[in-house]
């Protein structure tokens, strides 16, 4: 009887996660599909605590008591997450997920490193193969997540690094953890042997995930970001079937499947391939400076910007990491308005891989209550955008780089830009004259309609809103 209310409710929590997923593609109901989901989760856990192998770790001695560590490890978990979500700044949303993807692949190996040392020789070849593959790709998740973090919050440079042999070392480094797999799943095979083959698939695992992910620049972590969470997801499911846990594996796979999707999605929108992605060494060298990168960029004043803007008709706000930084979205929603009493139409051109993680820019734009209706895709407002009078440009680089069309030695040629250098005049926010995360040139800023607003943009566009309130 107990073990059908437990199933029971793995399978109402699996229902709450897809209704979550659901409803999360949509901006008027993301709250509520991230309710449903963490619901369908807390029932997970409370459902999990009535499992037969839990419940036979009651003992007297609360020492040895199973729900005490349980209680602990809940209470640490709930506090540490509180106190992320309080002081994190949306600035630092990207490093949060790319650690939470990182935890969600070390907890699975850890899942499966404790069955094995259960189970040191292996229950069958499946099981074997599943503690093997769990290990491999939760602990490949964690090195690999925890890499892109430090890219992402700038401790380490964000540039690619390549080293001599990196892609052979790379090949020898994950056919040894194939091979260890392979031995550890062999059947009435020298348990010893099997013991060291774990081990090393471990460490080699571990290197293996910082190896993959330190040839990748920074202009590439939305795309990295996303498969790190697939791949977390992918070890989640792993672990489900090492323990026979049906909420693991379904939730698993959910975010496994809509982690690859995404990936290639982003992929897609930046004209490349997940193994140019993964192999290609992005941002390691520069690219060689076109002629029209030469001409010094013309500035202008905020007061000066004002009256150009005073008479358009048309505005579009092209967002980027530097409007992040500068926690400038609700000012600019501030802005977006004023425009709008004057006369004008205003829209949102949000290119997929703008930020440093994906829907970087909308969720900053849906925190700031920007309507859902003005976000337009960029396949959606690049044939508009020669008749725009104004698009302002903040933060954003390589997403609107002429040189992904016109030059052929750019890393980024190739792919898909929001064409900003269309519209009549182009403001650029930008805090000063240095490069974009992904240390390229912007052709755009030396283009004849192009106008530079240097310095902070939460404090140029709440001038630019001011100058509307004034007599």
């Amino acid at each position: 009887m107990l073990d059908t209310i437990v199933n029971c409710a793995y399978i109402a929590a699996c229902v709450l996660f897809i209704l979550g997923i659901k409803k999360l593609t949509k901006a008027q109901t993301a709250r509520q599909g991230n309710f449903l989901s963490a619901l369908g989760m807390l029932i997970a856990v409370v459902a999990v605590l009535f499992e037969n192998d839990v419940m036979a770790s009651w003992s007297a001695d609360w020492v040895m008591n199973g729900y005490l560590w349980c209680a602990v490890a809940i209470a640490i978990g709930c506090a540490i997450g509180y106190i992320w979500s309080k002081k994190v700044k949306m600035t630092g949303m990207p490093e949060l997920v790319a650690l939470y993807n990182g935890f969600g692949g070390l907890a699975s190996a850890l899942v499966a490193f404790s069955e094995f040392l259960e189970n040191p020789t292996g229950e069958d070849v499946i099981s074997a193969v599943a503690v093997g593959s769990t290990i491999f790709v939760g602990a490949m998740a964690f090195t690999g997540s925890m890499l892109a973090w430090g890219k992402l919050s700038e401790k380490i440079t964000g540039r690619a690094i390549l080293f001599k042999g990196q892609k052979p070392i790379n090949l020898v480094l994950a056919l040894v953890s194939v091979a260890a797999i392979v031995i550890f799943a062999i059947p009435d095979f020298d348990p010893q042997l099997k013991f060291i083959a774990i081990l090393v698939l471990s460490v080699v695992s571990l290197v293996f995930g910082f190896t993959l992910v330190l040839p990748i620049g920074g202009g590439d972590m939305p795309v990295v970001i996303s498969l790190m969470n697939s791949l977390s997801g992918l070890a989640v499911a792993a672990a489900g079937f090492v323990i026979t846990n049906t909420v693991l594996i379904v939730s698993g796979c959910l975010v496994g499947a809509s982690g690859i999707i995404l990936t290639v999605i982003m992929c897609k929108a930046m004209n490349r391939s997940i193994t140019n992605l993964l192999f290609s060494g992005f941002g390691a060298t520069q690219s060689s400076a076109s002629k029209g990168v030469q001409a010094e960029p013309k500035s202008i004043s905020a007061e000066d910007a004002y009256l150009i803007l005073e008479a358009a008709q048309s505005v579009v706000f092209i967002p980027g990491y530097g409007m992040a930084v500068a926690q400038a979205q609700h000012v600019v929603k501030e802005l977006a308005a004023k425009l709008e009493d004057n006369g004008a139409e205003v829209n949102f051109a949000v290119h997929p891989v703008a930020g440093r993680m994906p829907g970087h820019m909308n969720v900053l734009l849906a925190e700031a209550d920007v309507p859902y209706e003005q976000l337009k895709t960029m396949d959606d407002m690049n044939p508009a955008m020669a008749m725009q009078d104004v698009a302002i440009v903040i933060g954003a680089n390589d997403v609107v780089n002429p040189a992904a069309e016109t030059d052929p030695s750019s890393p980024i040629y190739g792919m898909p830009i929001i064409k900003a250098y269309e519209a009549k005049t182009v403001f650029v926010l930008k805090r000063g004259k240095g490069k974009g995360f992904s240390g390229i040139e912007n052709e755009l800023f030396s283009k004849e309609n192009t106008l530079m607003i240097y310095g902070d943009a939460k404090a140029t566009i709440s001038s630019l809103a001011g100058e509307f309130g004034k007599e």
